[in-house]
């Protein structure tokens, strides 16, 4: 759904589960309209069996699951998909390399090093036939390399001409960051940035993305070519709501 939505120049939407375990969550956001969530295993605190179980709660009701994975590690990527994620990000990329890996990792020979079990969540624990299922998994799992790092500006092009890349997921405040300005998400510099990196997705068919809980922000750059919008966390959610509602509480005292 996700691969054919993009292809018909579409925007997809999602957010970030980092804390809440409930399995109530994933279906509050299939509800609400979401097309996908990323489970994150990076700053998150769910560890793999929540992970596989939140999985299999968003197949079940229809809303696409993207993992977060920690690191640039087999285990991380291979895991994941195993459980039924049906693509993942991998923060904190630099080169060509780290995009080669994610990629080797995820992909069944000949395309990559993944090993096969059909038999797991990914097949929803249905047989089959084991060629027309490596084919299926090859060209549907979503590879998404979070750029985040002045080293990936450094040489983007590179990064994300290698074959089976699939999005580019600007992380905005890692970014300016690394360049030492992490006071400066509207300036200048970065919006050149943020501009560099949908240009280069347009020259290597990458579609490309932001995560970030700021929507004037996201809104501008949906305008200017970015498809996959990633807004804001569980935990924001949470915060956001119990404050608003104090506030507008209160304010008779």
């Amino acid at each position: 759904m996700i691969r054919e939505k993009l292809a018909a120049g579409k925007t997809v939407y999602g957010t970030m589960m980092q804390e809440l375990r409930s399995p109530a969550v994933p279906i509050l956001f299939a509800n609400a309209g979401y097309d996908f969530v990323f489970i994150d295993m990076e700053h998150g605190a769910h560890d793999m069996e929540t992970v596989a179980d939140m999985i299999k709660v968003c197949r079940g009701v229809g809303i696409t699951p993207f993992v977060r994975v920690p690191d640039l590690q087999y285990h991380f990527i291979a895991r994941c998909l195993d459980a039924g994620a049906q693509g993942f990000m991998v923060p904190r990329i630099a080169t060509r390399q780290d995009a080669e890996k994610a990629v080797a990792y995820s992909k069944y020979p000949p395309m990559g090093e993944r090993g096969c079990s059909i038999n797991k969540g990914h097949n929803d624990y249905k047989g089959g036939d084991l060629l027309s299922f490596i084919k299926e998994a090859n060209e549907q799992n979503f590879v998404m390399l979070q750029i985040e790092r002045r080293a990936a500006m450094e040489d983007l092009d590179n990064i994300l001409s290698v074959p089976g890349v699939d999005a580019a997921i600007l992380g905005p405040n890692d970014m300016a960051a690394s360049y030492g300005i992490p006071e400066d998400l509207n300036g200048a510099f970065m919006n050149e940035i943020f501009q560099k990196v949908v240009d280069a997705g347009k020259r290597n068919g990458v579609y490309t993305g932001m995560h970030i809980a700021n929507i004037p922000k996201l809104v501008e750059w949906k305008k200017k070519g970015m498809q996959i919008i990633t807004y804001s966390t569980d935990l924001a959610f949470l915060s956001s709501g119990a404050s608003a509602g104090l506030k507008e509480l209160s304010k008779t005292e």
